[in-house]
């Protein structure tokens, strides 16, 4: 029976809130971050990195990749009153046969965000940002950085032509294995009708430790920390 292909939000993972701007961040640091991966069942390889970039900006990169899938998302982004910054964006994605190309601009001088390429015209924008607003990829930064400083992890996401808001709930400790080595993480749980997100920290990590995205009960993504520098 083949496997329908599922819909792979902009990774990862967002958040939800109710209309609050996100607390002031940490400076950002460059980072190279390896993942062993599951996608549609297969296993692969993911990777997350921060680089620097001129003009006091950074561009964030994701992949993943199997057999059946191929993501990659970058945004740059620059710090603002000690929060990260979007300005632009590209999703591109292959799960199995199918392919779509995105991009974003965040406009902040006339405080708006567009969207082109294989997306529907009532979501191509504009969209009006607020101070604090990210996208999935920022919020994958802000959710380390509010778990370990113990804030409420409350943002707004804009992307795919909407802007959403969203909230994480920290569900506990546990304990998982990192490169051989047994860490205590905090395990924090967002839910959205069918769809469910867990996210595992810890606290030396500047990436989530573990990412799984779940939809009707059953396991899309999961993304496992193997090391970073």
């Amino acid at each position: 029976m083949t496997k329908k292909p599922f819909p792979i939000p902009r990774m990862l993972i967002a958040a939800m809130l109710l209309g609050a701007a996100a607390a002031p961040a940490l400076a950002v640091e460059a980072f190279t971050a390896n993942y062993n991966a599951s996608a549609l069942g297969m296993s692969g390889e993911g990777q997350m990195v921060v680089a620097p970039q001129p003009g006091n900006r950074w561009q964030y990169t994701l992949t993943v990749r199997n057999q059946a899938v191929d993501l990659s998302q970058k945004t740059v982004f620059d710090e603002q009153d000690g929060r990260m910054r979007p300005l632009n964006s590209s999703d591109s994605s292959r799960l199995l046969i199918k392919k779509k190309n995105v991009n974003t601009v965040y406009d902040w001088s006339k405080a708006q965000a567009t969207w082109t390429g294989d997306i529907k015209p009532d979501r191509a924008g504009p969209v009006k940002l607020q101070a604090g607003d990210m996208d999935a990829l920022l919020v994958n930064l802000a959710i380390v950085r509010d778990v370990v400083a113990g804030k409420p992890l409350t943002y707004r996401m804009v992307e795919n032509g909407r802007a959403k808001a969203m909230t994480y709930q920290v569900a506990g400790k546990e304990r998982i294995t990192l490169g051989g080595k047994a860490q205590d993480a905090t395990k924090v749980i967002r839910t959205d009708g069918d769809k469910q997100t867990i996210v595992w920290v810890v606290a030396d990590a500047p990436v989530p430790a573990r990412i799984l995205q779940r939809e009707n009960g059953q396991d899309t993504i999961d993304l496992t920390l193997k090391s970073w520098r």
